[in-house]
């Protein structure tokens, strides 16, 4: 053997143990790409933006509505290190970018300016409670736990209502006006001044906001991302079979189910898009962190849950998209559901005349009624337009039905009208709907003697002159006929449009709490919050009870929303300290 194949050898024998510690050391041990690893592992202080983004804490926030954005932008501003909003659609804001009659608050300063002489407006708690029904009202001696908790979230609710209107004008909302809607004692709902719709204002200068939050890579959006499953604590299991409440088959009373820790979820997205990121790929990616459940209702689950809850609403309008619910993700992991069967039928949706049996449906506002608006059967008023949507859907739907024949649709034939006084209070909608044919401008002259004669009436009840038969005490910005010799002006120009019935909110949801954490107790019990779940917006139950009232849709997104947001920051805040 030479010398220099003994050198060779020796070499070997000092490199090859060396070679291999390095490997070792320097090995992915999970999921995370070689490539990473070795940068994480030679400059730690130097770190991509990749590498660091895996590595944050991060708040899972599923679903890109109001309570989705108002969670996300929550969370960052109570310091959550990173935030990832997940949003099934290819754009976010779900259907609270179609709100059109705006979002309630109890002693604002827009409410105080705009109806100087109300006073104090101490009665939003009472109005929710009245609007919840009998699912509450029934409670009091057979349940009187479960009722207090559904006080308690209507508490927080209607008392945090003035901090989310001051949060969403901070932000740079217009909400200056202010209108009475049905079930409501006081007018307390904001909308702008202008003609954009509260939903979509608020939708995109909360959008715009998180866009800004997101240039330092703390915040992300990632559109075309359908959540498949909830990922829990292997150390724990929990069964997903139903026990036909929509909860698990756990046993509540001796299990706590297992903590949430991530989201399984495939991306869909294709070219284009709205600045979101996702890969298109359709494999199954994760995320591990806490999570806010933010998915919505299930109005547009047709064959779905609302199948399961609801048949004999087969065949009704909606005015929700054709999606299906999410519910049952939650009930995978230990969540209870309630109030699945309560589903709110929205008194006026729009009939188009250029295709009136299409299935998904403008809604009309209801602000249209609280400017002044009133409801026509054969040309006669028939119920307290003010009323609750439930009560004014169940009179409607009492009445025959149009008796379209070969058509599953059912609607029916009810006239929408607006003098000119609520048309021009209600002109930043009204302008989007006779630009869509849903109304059309008639002289007074052009309508038939039985409601001519109704229209001459009701501006006697206006002036005060009759009690309203159907005890309608707020008639907005009427002013039709309300002058010193009483005439109707035949030449004065009135909005006319068919209105029908339609599927719009589910009251259904899962169990939570003031804290809006999700729970795997029945409401009432000893509540057993899911670790590391939260949610809000119309994915939750137990607040709205028979009825939701108008207006009130927005606000939870925006309460509940901002507290799920906050406590799930706190929380990666805390693990990571």
């Amino acid at each position: 053997m030479t010398r220099r194949q003994i050198r060779l050898i020796v070499y070997l024998a000092i490199l090859i143990p060396i070679a291999a510690v390095v490997y070792h050391q320097i090995l992915p041990s999970s999921t995370e790409s070689f490539t990473a690893n070795l940068v994480n592992r030679l400059f730690p202080s130097e770190a991509t933006d990749m590498t660091s983004q895996a590595s944050r804490p991060c708040v899972i926030v599923v679903g890109g509505g109001l309570a989705g954005l108002s969670a996300a932008y929550s969370a960052l501003h109570a310091g959550a290190p990173s935030v990832r909003l997940l949003e099934r659609a290819p754009k976010p804001g779900g259907n609270s970018i179609k709100a059109s009659s705006g979002i309630n608050g109890a002693n604002t300063r827009f409410q105080q300016a705009a109806w100087p002489d109300l006073g104090p407006d101490e009665t939003f708690w009472d109005d929710t409670v009245r609007s919840a029904g009998i699912r509450l009202a029934s409670q009091t001696t057979s349940q009187p736990a479960a009722r207090a908790q559904r006080e308690s979230l209507i508490s927080v609710l209607t008392e945090r209502s003035a901090d989310a209107i001051n949060f969403l004008t901070d932000l740079g909302v217009d909400l200056t006006v202010v209108a009475q809607l049905g079930g409501h004692s006081h007018p307390r709902t904001h909308r702008g001044a202008g003609k954009t719709p509260p939903g979509a204002a608020i939708i995109s200068t909360l959008v715009g906001k998180l866009k800004e939050a997101g240039e330092d890579g703390r915040f992300e959006l990632m559109t075309d991302c359908e959540v498949t499953r909830l990922l829990t604590d292997p150390t724990t299991t929990v069964s997903s079979s139903s026990n036909g409440n929509g909860g698990s088959s756990v046993d509540h009373r001796h299990h706590q189910p297992a903590a949430v820790t991530g989201v399984e979820y495939r991306s869909t997205k294709k070219d284009g898009g709205d600045g979101g990121t996702g890969d298109g790929d359709g494999n199954v990616n994760q995320l591990t962190g806490p999570v806010i459940f933010t998915t919505g209702g299930f109005g547009g689950d047709t064959h779905g849950l609302l199948a399961r809850y609801r048949p004999d609403l087969s065949g009704m309008p909606s005015t929700n998209d054709p999606r299906p619910g999410t519910h049952d993700l939650l009930a995978a992991v230990g969540a209870r559901l309630v109030d699945m069967d309560s589903v709110q039928i929205h008194p006026t949706g729009f009939v188009d005349p250029a295709n009136p049996l299409v299935s998904v449906k403008f809604l009309a506002a209801e602000m249209l009624r609280g400017e002044g608006g009133i409801l026509l059967h054969n040309g006669k008023r028939f119920v307290n337009e003010l009323e609750t949507r439930e009560r004014v859907s169940n009179t409607i739907m009492a009445l025959p039905g149009d008796g379209v024949e070969d058509s599953p649709l059912r609607q029916w034939d009810i006239q929408l009208l607006l003098d000119p006084g609520a048309a021009e209070a209600a002109a930043g909608h009204m302008g989007f709907y006779l630009w869509k044919g849903l109304m059309k401008k008639l002289k007074v002259s052009d309508l038939d003697a039985t409601t001519k004669e109704t229209l001459k009436d009701h501006a006697s009840i206006v002036k005060g002159e009759k009690e309203d038969p159907f005890r309608r005490k707020a008639f907005g910005h009427w002013k039709l006929g309300v002058n010193s010799d009483g005439t109707i002006d035949e030449d004065a120009e009135v909005c006319v449009g068919r209105v029908t019935p339609i599927v719009h909110f589910t009251m259904g949801g899962a169990v939570f709490n003031e804290h809006a954490q999700v729970l795997s107790s029945e409401l009432g019990q000893e509540q057993k919050p899911i670790q590391g779940l939260w949610a809000a917006g119309e994915i939750t139950g137990g607040i709205h009870g028979d009825n939701r009232l108008g207006g009130s849709s927005l606000l939870e997104c925006v309460v509940f929303g901002r507290i799920a947001g906050a406590e799930a920051a706190e929380s990666v805040k805390g693990a990571n300290n």
